[in-house]
């Protein structure tokens, strides 16, 4: 995800990192138009910068975190290839929490 974020324009880059502190900031009581449950606990975060859309897929773990698994830009809706993606992260979180934690 880090990847992803660094590899878009600066503009479409700081249009997400608004959308993701509104996350940080909103929870799970983010009933944001920008953002819309997808399926098996995935959610997405929507960015509109002119004629592209970016989308940062996410879900929550536990109560104290909510985790971007997978971004992409895409024309219309997410592809089902994409949300099994953030899926597979997101078993693997579970699975082994220690190796899939950020540090810096």
């Amino acid at each position: 995800m880090l990847d992803w974020l660094d590899s878009l324009p600066t503009k479409a880059l700081d249009k997400c990192r608004v959308r993701i502190e509104r996350l940080r900031d909103l929870g799970r009581t983010n009933f944001d138009a920008r953002a819309d449950f997808l399926r098996d606990g995935i959610y997405e975060l929507r960015v509109r910068l002119r004629t592209t859309d970016y989308r940062m897929l996410y879900f929550f773990h536990g109560r104290i975190a909510a985790v971007l698994a997978h971004g992409l830009v895409k024309e219309s809706e997410v592809p089902q290839r994409e949300i099994e993606v953030a899926i597979r992260r997101k078993l693997n979180l579970e699975l082994h929490p220690d190796r899939h934690t950020y540090k810096e």
